[in-house]
């Protein structure tokens, strides 16, 4: 498999502590335009869901909790999403999660690879989180602890080059 002919989907969610106008929840909701921008800027990015999805989508894959965040992206690679994951202010939000989100027994982070070209949907991202809850890390649904190239084969991400300065 030629991995210039995929790309990396990633989906995360998060359960919000408190209701989107909660002063408890403003710092993060002031957070959300800046980081966003700034993933958009990343060397390869390709694509997020910053529009909101039609009436019923995310209620249909299971998505529609109005206190579950949804963010989905495509990435040209694994290295550019780490990037961005691991490099950035972005990190520091990460940091900061178990103020605005509740902790859950399931996977709330799934990546995968698709075809270039292709924008996941909602059902497809919440079918890879169900896959990552069933069986673990697979080429199918994986996570940053436990990765794959797009023929399947592992890959070992080089932390050391990630780390913020």
């Amino acid at each position: 498999m030629n991995a210039a002919a995929h790309h990396l989907a990633q989906i995360n969610v998060a359960y919000a502590r408190y209701d989107i106008e909660d002063p408890r929840f403003q710092p993060f909701v002031d957070l959300l335009d800046p980081v966003n921008a700034m993933a958009e800027r990343m060397p390869g990015f390709i694509w997020r869901n910053a529009e909101p999805e039609p009436p019923g989508t995310l209620e249909a894959a299971g998505l529609g909790d109005p206190r579950l965040l949804v963010n989905m992206s495509v990435w040209m690679d694994i290295d550019s999403l780490a990037m961005f994951v691991f490099k950035t202010a972005h990190l520091k939000v990460m940091n900061r999660r178990a103020e605005w989100f509740r902790s859950v027994d399931a996977p709330t982070m799934a990546l995968w690879w698709v075809k270039a070209g292709h924008v996941p949907t909602p059902q497809e991202a919440a079918d890879k989180l169900d896959a990552l809850a069933r069986t673990g890390a697979t080429p199918e649904a994986f996570t940053f602890h436990s990765l794959f190239l797009p023929d399947g084969s592992d890959f070992e991400l080089d932390r050391s080059r990630f780390t913020l300065a």
